[in-house]
């Protein structure tokens, strides 16, 4: 998986990642000329005393130096902006795939696992290729080329190498294969840990009303805790890497020290070619360090690819059709036919043969008791869901074979949690048309009743909006999505228990408001008090889930059951109230 994120998403930076290899080879193949550079001053000028050597090979060395340095900070930059480039890309993706799922992607993943998808699990891919361009591409050129010039200044010292670099790689190599099942565990424990924090201030509301902070405090501790002990276990286990270095390095050193004076004392090397193969030596093993940490960056980036590619891999639930109709025969027009639908994993399905049929100009009201599937029936028409039987069609066409931009332009829907986004109360409603004038806006605002409100706040229209809309009363939060919907001017409106939140002359006023303006579209609205939707044209009962009558308020009165205890339950709340 990890190759093949980094084959797709570096493809458009290959000249990039060319000119880094060119930088670092240039770099590497300076800093190999170094050791032998001044080898050649120990024996050649030092020993002679000559000093015009020294001088002259000296002010080489500065140039290589210069040379080597100028290389190293090139491909440093050239390699980041790369590394840069590929993770903007690759959260682009993933936050555009995500984007396009339904509501059974989302849930089957889940928003805090999504999160650390997009933000954590793409910063550990991307700091792998940072290393990559400035590690791991010099690491072999420096090996290769470090045994080549050690070689050339004493073949008879080599088998130190043949020694050392086995036991280094084998070394290293048993503490990242214990690494890597860590990884693994970590990337979970941070989804957990994040969970639980995006709930807890979700429901900060909740946990305050039922004074449950120090059980919820306890749970983020647990979860924290869990985090930390993996952490700590990989941080014990990754500290014996440097340890080891060391070690192996020092005792390299003292053997080349040990047999090295032996073959200076025979006359078979000289004193600088002992230093040069010394340094050659500890390029060699720093190369095979720099290797060993670039590979344990790579298991726990090979578990991020594997979960960022998961979501690349999934397809919406909600496909695009493949010859899509862009100009649907009718106007303002919903219409189910014997809809079913059944969550997945679930026993019995939601919705049984619900028909129905909302025209433009109408208003189609769907009651019924909690759990009976008003909720769900209303997310087929948008397509946040679709029917796992029969056919919801919007403007005479089945949403499966509509345009999905056509469709969502030509339906609006206010949910019963209504969300606002921080910004302002214009840049709210301007979701609904972001090329609305101000004009435009107020006079939805009006039509919402929530002009009042907006017109008292400091900036009007461009008074702050804080994330979710909590800086503002449920009601007011309700009427600014009413407005932002009205702001659409859609041919489709869906009310999904929208006025629950308002009082009853509020509820009057605005409903009074919206029929002019909604004459030539279709009207579903969900509703819980029976007043809100007196006097709708058609008023749909759902009772578990199928329709158990249909029809104006009068005659469900005298027809329906369950319709009838709705309006007498709520007669006596009102009367005891």
């Amino acid at each position: 998986m990890l190759i093949r994120l980094l084959r797709t998403y570096l493809r458009p930076y290959r000249g990039l990642l060319g000119a880094v290899v060119a930088l670092q080879l240039a770099a590497t193949i300076a800093n190999l000329y170094l050791p032998s550079l001044n080898a050649d001053i120990i024996d050649r000028g030092i020993a002679r005393a000559d000093t015009g050597y020294i001088a002259r090979t000296g002010g080489w060395m500065l140039l290589v130096t210069a040379l080597q340095v100028a290389c190293a900070i090139a491909a440093v930059y050239v390699g980041a902006k790369a590394a840069m480039s590929f993770g903007r890309d690759l959260r682009a993706a993933v936050f555009t795939r995500v984007g396009g799922f339904s509501s059974r992607e989302v849930n089957r993943f889940g928003a805090p696992s999504l999160i650390t998808r997009t933000t954590n699990d793409v910063q550990q891919v991307q700091v792998l290729v940072v290393v990559t361009c400035t590690m791991l591409v010099a690491a072999p050129i420096m090996c290769v080329g470090g045994v080549v010039m050690a070689l050339r200044e004493d073949v008879g010292l080599s088998w130190l190498m043949l020694v050392s670099v086995p036991v280094m790689v084998l070394a290293i190599g048993l503490i990242i294969w214990r690494m890597v099942p860590l990884f693994r565990t970590m990337q979970k424990r941070i989804d957990v840990v994040n969970r639980v924090l995006r709930e807890q201030l979700t429901g900060v509301r909740v946990v305050r009303a039922f004074v449950r902070e120090p059980y919820e405090s306890a749970r983020f501790a647990d979860a924290n805790r869990a985090l930390t002990d993996v952490a700590l276990k990989l941080g014990r286990t990754q500290a014996l890497i440097f340890p080891i270095v060391t070690l192996v390095f020092s005792a390299s050193s003292v053997a080349v020290l040990w047999f090295g004076a032996d073959r200076v004392e025979a006359g078979q090397i000289e004193i600088g070619a002992l230093g040069a193969f010394l340094q050659y030596l500890a390029q060699i093993l720093m190369s095979v360090m720099m290797a060993t940490f670039m590979v344990i960056m790579v298991p726990r980036a090979a578990v991020c690819a594997e979960r960022i590619v998961e979501v690349l891999d999934t397809d919406s639930s909600v496909a695009a059709p493949a010859h899509p109709v862009t100009e649907p025969p009718e106007r303002g027009t919903v219409e189910l036919r014997a809809v079913r639908f059944q969550y997945p994993g679930a026993e019995v399905p939601v919705l049984r043969e619900v028909s129905l049929r909302a025209e433009a100009g109408r208003t189609t009201a769907i009651i019924g008791s909690t759990g009976a599937g008003k909720t769900t029936l209303l997310s087929l028409v948008p397509r946040l869901h679709d029917a796992t039987g029969g056919a919801v069609l919007v403007d005479g066409v089945d949403v499966r074979q509509l345009d999905l931009d056509t469709l969502w332009s030509r339906v609006a829907i206010v949910p019963q949690r209504p969300y606002l986004f921080s910004g302002t109360v214009a840049s709210n409603l301007r979701y609904g048309d972001p090329d609305a004038t101000d004009e435009e806006l107020w006079r939805c605002l009006e039509i919402a009743q929530a002009r009042d409100f907006v017109a008292a706040m400091p900036a009007g229209l461009d008074s702050p909006i804080a994330q979710g809309g909590t800086n503002v009363s449920g009601g007011q939060r309700q009427r600014l999505a009413i407005a932002r919907a009205l702001v659409r001017r859609p041919q489709v409106y869906l009310f999904d228990d929208s006025f629950s939140a308002l009082d009853l002359a509020t509820d009057a006023r605005l409903r009074a408001a919206l029929r002019p303006v909604t004459a030539d579209a279709a009207v579903i609205v969900v509703a819980q008090r029976v007043s809100t939707i007196v006097d709708a044209d058609r008023i749909v009962v759902l009772e578990d889930g199928a329709v158990v009558g249909a029809g104006p308020h009068a005659e469900l009165v005298e027809t329906c059951q369950t319709y009838r205890e709705i309006v007498d339950s709520q007669q006596s709340a009102g009367a005891t109230a």
